[in-house]
């Protein structure tokens, strides 16, 4: 009965796991300190949980709450608002959020001026190279492009554009054009020491930020200005975890679901996009979107066919452990990418491509894969080549790291040897060769010759008679 109960829970997991819209699963801890402010963002909370996410909201001030249980994850995504207090506790420092992001656990951070920036928030995002002000309150503000319903007099509610649609820019995944309403939005600048950084959404050229509370009429010395800003970062690690840095909290709420927002020059009422932009920014940093796994990989020898009368070729042993030199082999590796509720065949982009190095110390070759076979859930790359005149070990490498892509890094080693003695051409099979082999055989036949004429050469009969003579009358 054990046994039975068992088997149920563990069918039960994986049939809630197959139904979820994340590639790694569907636990999310919502870390809301605030319980009165959950009801501002009910359409958020409906959102996620109508793509199958399970929501856990937990305060930072319960000590029992815990990220990690024997060593595994206890939730595979993390939703952090900023806190009224100096910082998360001690259940979430930032050492313990690092553990998590090298774990491969998510997170979305979203920052808001009106609650302020803890110094617990800048240590963890200065380990990622970002840099908030040192101003507490500090906010992005822009007296040319801001809403003139909401905030005529503080400029605090910026409208940006959302990237329009383009393929090989970043806004694969987060374009579509329209207008975001970003109230109270905390403006980042990102360093140069950390090439995994992107900024996903950056402020207007009249914006900078500073402190409200500051009761001076000019701003001096401020934080940053216009593109230095971001306001949205994101930042896919080497591990393939991903975390992003939401500038504006508010920008959730359902009073910006789809508000008419007026810029100042007297133009038009229109509708914002924070919805649909939300949706594309947790699409991608909760890995329903971006996905790529690697299904097999597979390598051969090609070696002809050894039919008589037949020119074609046949592959050898699968995934051998060793080839030979001048070998001829067939690489192949199948790839899928998650498509928010199933694995579907991956497209590289027009102008990108798979590559494939074969190397030792340095790659020997370096190959452009291309699509040879498709199925449902997968595409399958390949390419030949033959291995260089080298005897050592060597790998197949595969190392494909795009931006908003999951990285790609496959490496099988194999032993490359010379020839064995018997796989050698015959001498007399090499044209090259037939002077010295003329050579040896005709040294070989002079010598048999004069063997030959030495055994059988009879000495003349006159001399024979005369040494007789000479002994019998040397012995008389």
């Amino acid at each position: 009965m054990r046994l039975f109960s068992s088997i149920c829970v563990l069918l039960f997991a994986v049939s809630g796991f197959v139904a979820a819209k994340s590639a790694v699963g569907n636990r999310l801890l919502v870390v809301l300190e605030d319980e009165s402010q959950k009801s501002l963002y009910s359409k958020f909370w409906a959102d996620l949980e109508a793509r199958d996410f399970e929501l856990s909201f937990d305060s930072p001030r319960n000590e029992q709450l815990s990220l990690f249980k024997h060593g595994q994850l206890v939730f595979d995504h993390l939703l952090l608002t900023p806190p009224k207090s100096k910082g998360y506790g001690p259940t979430l420092t930032p050492k313990i959020l690092l553990d998590y992001v090298n774990a491969g656990g998510n997170i979305l951070l979203a920052l808001s001026a009106e609650a302020g920036t803890p110094s617990a928030i800048s240590s963890l995002l200065l380990e990622f190279d970002i840099f908030l002000p040192t101003d507490k309150h500090s906010v992005v503000v822009d007296h040319f492009n801001y809403d003139t319903v909401s905030a005529s007099e503080k400029h605090d509610v910026l409208l940006v554009s959302r990237p329009t649609l383009s393929r090989s820019d970043v806004v694969d995944f987060f374009g579509g054009g329209g207008i975001l309403a970003l109230p109270n939005a905390v403006g980042q600048t990102l360093g140069n020491n950390n090439p995994l950084l992107t900024p996903l959404l950056k402020a207007p050229a009249t914006a900078y930020a500073y402190n409200p509370k500051d009761d001076t009429e000019s701003v001096e010395d401020v934080f940053a200005t216009g593109s230095q800003l971001a306001l949205v970062s994101a930042m896919q690690a080497r591990n393939s975890a991903r975390f992003v840095v939401l500038g504006s909290l508010e920008s959730l709420q359902d009073k910006w679901y789809g508000a008419s927002v007026k810029a100042p020059g007297g133009g038009k009422s229109v509708k914002t996009v924070n919805q649909e932009f939300a949706k594309q920014v947790t699409e991608w940093v909760f890995k329903e979107v971006g996905v790529l796994k690697v299904v097999s990989v597979n390598h051969h020898e090609i070696t002809p066919s050894k039919k008589p009368g037949e020119n074609s070729t046949q592959l050898g042993l699968l995934n051998p452990g060793i080839y030979r030199i001048k070998n001829d082999v067939k690489y192949s590796i199948e790839l899928s990418q998650w498509s928010h509720t199933h694995w579907a065949p991956f497209t590289p982009p027009a102008a990108d491509s798979l590559q494939l190095e074969f190397s030792m110390l340095s790659p020997f070759h370096r190959l452009g894969l291309t699509p040879t076979s498709s199925s449902a859930n997968s595409t399958t790359f390949s390419t030949t080549f033959t291995t260089p005149d080298q005897h050592g070990i060597f790998a197949f490498k595969v190392n494909y790291k795009r931006p908003w892509l999951t990285n790609i890094e496959e490496k099988l080693q194999v032993t490359v040897r010379h020839f064995a003695h018997d796989e050698w051409p015959r001498s007399w099979a090499i044209t090259g060769a037939w002077p010295w082999i003329a050579g040896l055989w005709s040294v070989i036949a002079g010598f048999l010759a004069f063997v030959i004429l030495w055994l059988y050469s009879e000495p003349p009969k006159e001399d024979g008679q005369r040494r007789r003579k000479l002994s019998i009358s040397t012995a008389k």
